[in-house]
């Protein structure tokens, strides 16, 4: 009888009943969080060995064949304990532990080598020879001035000038410095 209700539910959840569905999960739930509870070892959470005995059982719901003589609850057992032992082994076989235990790497926090610095000290060399030759007294404040955060209001204030002045010497600097 207890069977029949069964074999019964499979075809139904077969066919798209969630409710049949939910009914044989829930009676095969206990089971599953049993064989996962039983097979922890480490790099494994226990959620994650409850998800590899669900895959295993909606592994068995598909592949399930009552013809063949089998009850569903043992084939569902054999399907479910073969998830939870195949995702046992996968972790045990370390071999993606460098991935999991690396630090990512990442350009900008990478610090800079010998040659990068010098690369760097040069390029900033030419850059403030290139100010200092091409920028007029005026064009340099405004610079400076606009690089430690002013507003041209600000600027135009400081150097008693219109913004407008401000805004034609920020053009002009970037037109010098391109």
């Amino acid at each position: 009888m207890e069977n029949d209700i069964i074999t019964m539910q499979i075809e139904q959840a077969k066919g798209g009943d969630e409710q049949a569905l939910a009914a044989l999960i829930a009676r095969q739930m206990p089971q599953i969080r049993t064989l996962a509870a039983q097979s922890l070892c480490p790099g494994l959470e226990f959620d994650d060995l409850v998800q590899e005995g669900l895959i295993g059982f909606f592994s068995a719901l598909e592949t399930y064949d009552a013809a063949k003589g089998a009850l569903f609850t043992t084939y569902a057992h054999v399907c479910v304990q073969n998830a939870v032992a195949s995702a046992v082994r996968a972790a045990g076989r370390n071999k993606h532990s460098p991935l999991n235990t690396s630090v990512p790497y990442s350009e900008r926090e990478s610090t800079p080598g010998p040659e990068e610095l010098f690369v760097e000290n040069e390029r900033y060399c030419q850059t403030m020879q290139s100010i200092d030759t091409r920028l007029s007294p005026m064009e340099k404040q405004v610079l400076s001035l606009f690089l430690d955060g002013g507003s041209y209001a600000q600027i135009a204030k400081k150097l008693c000038v219109n913004e407008k002045a401000v805004d034609n010497a920020l053009q002009r600097v970037r037109a010098k410095l391109k």
